[in-house]
């Protein structure tokens, strides 16, 4: 293989003019006669059983070259790419200029990854907002415990009241006639929640299980049904029993209960720590987002729009994922019950994959000005992390997830915490940050000058990992090549 020329065509467009010798192509054509001529019929042979002289002789060697041309072009591209020191973030068109003994020509016009200027990413000015848990949080995270603990009871010394769970029989009449869908038979009705036309579970609180009562109640003017919209009506109700939620108290032995702490108090600390890291954890992140806007606002590159697309198709895809996993549904299903299109629901990730291909192209810049480089240790050291983390074994891991790729995305993680570790952070509290907000803001009366802004995290906090796949590459079009030049 030969790279005879690498020609700029656009800004980032690339076009390299490619030759295969004539050995390479020879080899390549007589690999073709034996691979074809298993199924190719020669007169005095059965099929496949012809020797290769007799084959060539009968269909002539140029019938070969197409399958020689695509069983070669692959490699000579890729060879060639990488003599050229390009990145392609597309599939290449591939056009044959000529094809003989001599071997063939062809060119390869590809979009490669744009040329990315940050001018200033050390130093940003934010301002992290940080939060300190409160006493009343952790009650309230200690209620949500309780009433996941609660007991269901059967209430018998009592009127039923607010909050209760009331199975009832139910029948509407309006004008003493029964109207329809207005029947039920032992319905479960939490009082209090609003699931009945207002009034009608406010008449059920206060009576006893075994009662049986008449609800007077009017229909919303708005109701849906014509015939019953404002309608006074009379539901004839029986209420068969009353449940209720008892509650633990929040004791020594609560804790015992539920957690591995002894003492209430140990359980109340061990939730206010958690609360306290979550809450860091997220003015971190909102920290990390300010960092990376003010990046790309000092951010200048001509991004080519396949790039934007090809972040389209994988976020895409994540949701399709996750959406069969998590729902058990397809994504034209999904279309269908939500009513969008197609076309619709893949521009409405647009804003998304353009911001992440932005802060990645930064990101990765960075990590080149500042010589970021994993060493084998750290690469041997995440492999084992990420076989340990999807149960699998590590050559697994290594035949599935490119190393190369994985050192460019840990890189862009070193160079997010350079950028972290350099700025000049000022801490507020969330009430600084609200007065803030609030204050009316002064006129200005000169120019303007460009400031840094805030931004998106490089990666969703919460978000489960997906599992290791291979990553798809946008080298070239795998459509077969016709050898025959015009």
């Amino acid at each position: 293989m030969e790279l005879r020329q690498i020609e700029k065509t656009g800004t980032n467009e690339v076009k390299l003019t490619i030759a295969v010798t004539a050995e390479e192509f020879g080899r390549a054509v007589d690999a073709a006669i034996r691979e074809k001529g298993k199924n190719l019929a020669v007169k005095g042979f059965r099929k496949g059983k012809a020797p290769k002289a007799l084959i060539e002789k009968t269909y002539g060697r140029e019938f070969f070259y197409q399958d020689a041309v695509n069983e070669t072009y692959g490699v000579a591209y890729d060879m060639a790419v990488a003599e050229a020191k390009i990145v392609p973030v597309d599939r290449a068109e591939i056009a044959l200029v000529d094809c003989s003994e001599e071997g063939y020509t062809l060119t390869a016009t590809v979009t490669v990854k744009p040329e990315v200027s940050v001018k200033k990413y050390k130093g940003i000015k934010a301002e992290k907002i940080v939060t300190e848990v409160s006493d009343s949080q952790v009650e309230g995270e200690l209620s949500v415990m309780l009433e996941r603990n609660a007991r269901i009871i059967e209430v018998e010394d009592r009127p039923a009241q607010n909050g209760d769970q009331a199975e009832i029989d139910y029948e509407g009449f309006k004008d003493g006639v029964p109207f329809e869908g207005g029947k039920g038979e032992h319905f479960p009705l939490e009082l209090g929640s609003g699931q009945f036309i207002p009034g009608f579970e406010e008449q059920v609180c206060g009576h006893n299980a075994g009662d049986e009562f008449d609800v007077n109640v009017s229909f919303p003017e708005d109701y849906p049904a014509e015939e019953l919209k404002g309608a006074p009506v009379v539901f004839k109700c029986k209420l068969h029993s009353i449940k209720a939620k008892e509650m633990p108290v929040a004791d020594d032995e609560f804790a015992k209960d539920v957690s591995e702490f002894d003492t209430i108090d140990e359980l109340k600390a061990d939730i206010k720590a958690k609360l306290q890291e979550k809450a860091d954890a997220q003015s971190e992140a909102e920290l990390e987002e300010k960092l990376v806007d003010a990046i790309l606002a000092n951010m200048e590159a001509e991004i080519p729009e396949c790039m934007y697309e090809a972040r389209m198709e994988d976020i895409a895809a994540d949701f399709e994922n996750r959406l069969a996993r998590t729902a058990g549904l397809t994504l034209d299903e999904y279309l269908k019950y939500t009513g969008a299109d197609k076309e619709t629901f893949f521009e409405g990730f647009k804003p998304q994959a353009e911001r992440q291909v932005k802060i990645r192209l930064a990101l990765e810049e960075i990590a080149k000005l500042e010589k970021i480089e994993m060493t084998e240790e750290e690469m041997n050291e995440e492999f084992k992390t990420l076989a340990e983390r999807y149960e699998m074994k590590e050559e697994q891991v290594r035949k599935i997830v490119p190393a190369e790729e994985l050192a460019l995305d840990l890189c862009v993680e070193k160079a997010i915490k350079l950028v972290r570790d350099a700025a000049k952070v000022t801490e507020i509290t969330a009430e600084e940050a609200a007065a803030k907000e609030a204050a009316p803001k002064k006129k200005r009366t000169t120019k303007k000058k460009t400031e840094e802004a805030p931004a998106e995290a490089p990666a969703a906090e919460g978000e489960e990992a997906p599992a290791p796949k291979k990553r798809a590459t946008r080298k070239k079009k795998t459509e077969e090549i016709d050898p025959s030049v015009d």
